[in-house]
């Protein structure tokens, strides 16, 4: 990513350029990051590419001012950060499901950051709701914070007995716990982006994937809350955790809140398709 490029994304997250690469920096911008770009998937539904190359993500988080999942978030926030100077690298995760079972190799993209000022941290824009600011990756206590409170542990065994560590990973595996329930195991071997075109393959294209079965574009408000369009149900969250749920009617009127409320320009009101329709693809890498 070159200035130009960098100086773009930044307009899009609201900041402005900094002058070292801080934890305070990381932090900064992570949560403008949640509060402007969108976790969604809807490019799924709408027969759109989704292709893992950095000038692809450029223009469709940046140009065309569209969210994405975390393959596309955390690949080009990654490319953000290590054209601002910090030292970043892309991990792997397989997110817990149901059952506290482990799901897909590569099932998650997210960011191992190193500060200037001797931070280590584990930043993620793309896991939906999720911790505000970066997590210490080295700490093992609570870690408080305004989306719950986080723990980095040691991992141990899933609901079919898997364990961490392994040939396939450099010192161990960690489990990213959030009040008291394991999320996702991450890997600290270090990734490309490339390497996680056959997890968004399956993501994309899977029955089994939850985001072939439904629609979501959600993001954190500036108060701290969070907004959701799942379909037409528009859930508003405080940030006390009260949730106000309602229906909406029209295909304008969702096409408003998109809008408004997302930033998100479409032409027409995405529906669920199904797994393995038309365009939908992911393809290339670094």
């Amino acid at each position: 990513m070159n200035s130009a490029q960098a100086d773009a994304c930044l307009r899009r997250l609201g900041a402005e350029r900094p002058a070292s690469p801080t934890s305070d920096v990381l932090r900064e911008l992570q949560l403008k990051h949640l509060v402007a770009v969108p976790f969604e998937n809807l490019s799924i539904h709408l027969g759109e590419k989704i292709v893992l190359e950095e000038n692809r993500l450029l223009e469709k988080v940046v140009d065309a001012r569209r969210g994405g999942f975390c393959y596309e978030l955390n690949g080009l926030f990654g490319a953000l950060l290590t054209a601002l100077g910090f030292d970043v690298t892309l991990l792997a995760a397989r997110v817990y499901g149901d059952e506290e079972r482990l799901g897909i190799p590569y099932d998650h993209l997210a960011l191992r950051v190193r500060t200037v000022d001797g931070g280590d941290w584990l930043a993620d824009v793309g896991f939906g709701a999720h911790s505000h600011g970066p997590l210490a990756i080295g700490q093992r206590c609570e870690q408080e914070d305004p989306g719950g409170v986080f723990r980095v542990v040691e991992a141990g065994p899933d609901a079919s007995g898997t364990r961490g560590g392994g040939a396939d990973s450099d010192s161990g595996d960690l489990d990213v716990v959030r009040d008291g329930r394991r999320r996702f195991r991450l890997e600290l071997r270090p990734r490309a982006l490339g390497d996680f075109v056959a997890g968004a393959w399956w993501h994309i294209t899977s029955p089994e994937s939850h985001f072939t079965r439904s629609l979501v574009c959600s993001r954190l408000t500036e108060d701290g809350g969070r907004i959701t369009l799942s379909g037409r149900s528009l859930t508003v969250t405080a940030p006390g955790g009260q949730r106000e749920v309602r229906e909406l009617g029209a295909d304008s009127e969702v096409l408003s809140v998109y809008r408004e409320r997302f930033g998100v320009e479409l032409s027409g009101v995405p529906r669920v398709r199904e797994p393995g329709g038309g365009g939908q693809e992911s393809g290339g890498g670094e």
